[in-house]
């Protein structure tokens, strides 16, 4: 099913607003016409966690466990995977989406894990309880963090990804939507970031890209105009503080195109794409 590109626009406002469900599915029934093209659109946008195994935990590549540890005072809980090998690998945090740690980043985490990566998914929802079953539950405990929590949460992870007896020492962070501007914040933030890759984030503000000294990847949907609508101020604050950095923007991909549970978004090819230059780029920061 291929929708019209005013109902993806409407279900990012109301993800992101966010957007009652119950004003959500009116308008959306105004644009569709009908109760079941509502719930045939439903079916493509929603996440379906059935599809987020791409990597599955019990592949003899990576081990996996729970996680957690009280760091710089922070209590810090999550989902830890590494590869079976052992040894010494780089790490990196993975930021979830305003859905919080659901199956999809596990799965996420786990994929970096394949990759040759100690790769740690935070809940950064644990001190309100953690990441809840219902997705719109978890969507609505974000407007109760502030950046200061998010922001302790972060340093706190990345000093124990990089204390941690299974990494090099080195620890950069990816992030998806809202984890992607956390990523952002985390390199204005965070000294302890070595490399960070933002995939469709809000840019921080301009006049603080000059704090910035971890080199960034940024990946962007071509159709994403909320997000992208700060991307020139951002580059060019970039470039003028001299901050090591390469934009790639997705024509014809949305938001969230790498997010492979909601069918209508997800975008195989660009996804596939970023992910490659996603751990490229971490190999060569992060060695």
């Amino acid at each position: 099913m291929k929708l019209q590109q005013d109902v993806i626009a409407l279900y990012d406002e109301y993800t992101h607003k966010p957007l009652p469900r119950r004003v959500f599915l009116e308008r959306l029934g105004v644009l569709l016409g009908s109760a079941g093209a509502v719930q045939a659109a439903l079916a493509v946008l929603e996440p379906n966690y059935a599809r987020a195994a791409i990597v599955a935990e019990t592949d003899p590549r990576i081990r996996v466990s729970a996680f957690e540890e009280m760091r710089d005072g922070v209590a810090l809980k999550g989902y830890l995977a590494a590869p079976a090998a052992g040894g010494q690998a780089p790490a990196v945090l993975v930021i979830h989406e305003n859905r919080g740690l659901n199956p999809h980043i596990q799965d996420v985490t786990r994929r970096m894990a394949a990759e040759g990566f100690l790769a740690l998914g935070l809940d950064f929802l644990a001190p309100l309880g953690g990441t809840p079953a219902d997705p719109d539950a978890a969507r609505d405990m974000f407007t109760r963090l502030d950046r200061a929590r998010v922001v302790a949460q972060g340093r706190a992870a990345l000093s124990a990804l990089k204390a941690h007896a299974g990494g090099n020492g080195k620890a950069g962070a990816v992030g998806f939507c809202w984890g992607g501007g956390t990523v952002n914040i985390l390199a204005v933030e965070a000294p302890e970031l070595d490399a960070g890759v933002v995939y469709y984030g809000v840019s921080p503000p301009a006049d603080q890209a000059a704090r910035i000294k971890a080199p960034l990847l940024l990946q962007y949907g071509g159709l994403d105009t909320r997000i992208n609508a700060g991307i020139p101020d951002y580059e060019a604050a970039l470039k003028a503080a001299g901050v090591r950095h390469t934009i790639h923007i997705y024509e014809g991909a949305n938001h969230a195109f790498n997010n492979d549970t909601s069918t209508e978004r997800y975008d195989a090819k660009v996804a596939a794409t970023a992910w490659e230059r996603t751990i490229a780029f971490f190999r060569k920061e992060l060695a």
